[in-house]
C-alpha cells in the first residue's frame, strides 16, 4: 500500500493563476479508484521546521505579508491564507519523507519547492519542502545523507543554492528549461548553471525525446551513487517536461513520462533506497493531462513495487 499524503488546504485560494491548484484534489481522487493507494492528511509543519531551512526575515514576510514584495517572491499573490497553505504542503512532503523510512514509498499530493532559496521565493516555491523535510529527519537522528533526484522541467535553482552549505545533501537536476533570478529559459543552451561537489545537472536540449531522457537519468542515478548511498531519496516528479506543456520544449508524452518513473522506481527498489515523491509542475491547460501525468507517477510506482 503506498501512502500519500494531501489535505484540501494544500490549495491556497490564489485566483485565476497559471499554476492550476485544484490538481492536488483531482490526484487525490484519482487514488480513490486505485486500491494500492492510500490517501492521508498530514499535520502542519512546524515553523521551526522552516527556520532550519530559512532566514527569519523570509518566513516572517510569507507569514504576515510583508514586506509584500517579499512575502510575494515567488510569484503567489499573499493573502492570510497563503500561511497555513504552505505549512501544510511543507507538512506533506515531511510526513512522506518520514513515511517513506518506513514503508520504502510515500508520496506529497504537492507542488513545487524546488526554487525556493533560504532568503526568498521563486517561481511557485514558497519554502524548500526538500530540504525542509531533510533538515527535519537529521534533526530527528533519522537520517544522515539524503539525495534529490530532481525530473521538474525546470533546474532546481533553489535546492542547488541550498546544498552549498550541506554536504551531506546530493542534488541531481534533469531539465528542459533553465531557472535564473526567478525567470525560465527555454533553451538549455542558453543559461548554463554550473555544477558543484553534491549538485550536478543534465540539461535536455530542445526536441529530446524518451532517449535522451533515460541516458540522463542513467548518468544521474550513477552520480546519485558515486556521492555515496543515501538514507533517503526525493523525488521531485514533474508533469511540465510533458509535450503539450507551454512552458516544455522536449517531444514526451504520457508513455515517456511513466517509463521515466518506472525507471526512478525500479532504480531505488534495485539499490534498496527509501523514496518519497512530490507532484511538481504542470502548465497544460487542460488540467486532466496534468493529472494523468501524476496518476501515471503512482500506476509505474505499483508496477514496480509489484
Amino acid at each position: 500500500m503506498i501512502v500519500a499524503y494531501h489535505h484540501p488546504g494544500f490549495a491556497a485560494p490564489i485566483g485565476d493563476h497559471v499554476m492550476p491548484m485544484r490538481k492536488f484534489q483531482l490526484v487525490a481522487d484519482g487514488l480513490a479508484a486505485r486500491r494500492f493507494a492510500r490517501v492521508e492528511a498530514p499535520a502542519p509543519v512546524a515553523t521551526r521546521d522552516l527556520l532550519r531551512v530559512h532566514t527569519e526575515a523570509y518566513v516572517d514576510a510569507v507569514r504576515t505579508g510583508e514586506p509584500r514584495a517579499l512575502a510575494e517572491s515567488q510569484k503567489f499573490p499573499w493573502s492570510p491564507a497563503l500561511w497555513p497553505s504552505v505549512l501544510l504542503t511543507n507538512g506533506g512532503a515531511l510526513a512522506a519523507a518520514a513515511r517513506a523510512l518506513d514503508d520504502g514509498l510515500a508520496a506529497a499530493l504537492a507542488s513545487g519547492f524546488h526554487h525556493a532559496h533560504a532568503d526568498h521565493g521563486e517561481g511557485f516555491c514558497t519554502f524548500n519542502g526538500l530540504v525542509v523535510a531533510a533538515e527535519a529527519l537529521r534533526a530527528a537522528g533519522r537520517v544522515r545523507t539524503v539525495a534529490v533526484l530532481d525530473l521538474d522541467l525546470h533546474y532546481g535553482n533553489g535546492t542547488a543554492s541550498l546544498c552549498a552549505s550541506r554536504p551531506w545533501l546530493f542534488n541531481c537536476s534533469i531539465y528542459g528549461n533553465d531557472y535564473w533570478r526567478n525567470t525560465p529559459y527555454r533553451d538549455v543552451e542558453t543559461v548554463r548553471h554550473e555544477d558543484g561537489p553534491n549538485h550536478v545537472s543534465f540539461p535536455l536540449p530542445n526536441g529530446s525525446g524518451r532517449a535522451a531522457l533515460l541516458a540522463a537519468l542513467e548518468r544521474g542515478t550513477e552520480a546519485i551513487l558515486r556521492f555515496g548511498r543515501p538514507d533517503l531519496v526525493l523525488y521531485q516528479a514533474g508533469a511540465d517536461p510533458y509535450r503539450e506543456d507551454p512552458y516544455s520544449p522536449l517531444d514526451l508524452d504520457h508513455a515517456d513520462l511513466r517509463e521515466r518513473d518506472r525507471y526512478v522506481f525500479a532504480w531505488a527498489k534495485r539499490e534498496g533506497l527509501p523514496l518519497a515523491w512530490v507532484l511538481a509542475g504542470g502548465y497544460t491547460r487542460d488540467v486532466s493531462k496534468v493529472v494523468e501525468v501524476h496518476l501515471g507517477t503512482f500506476d509505474a510506482a505499483a508496477d514496480v513495487a509489484g
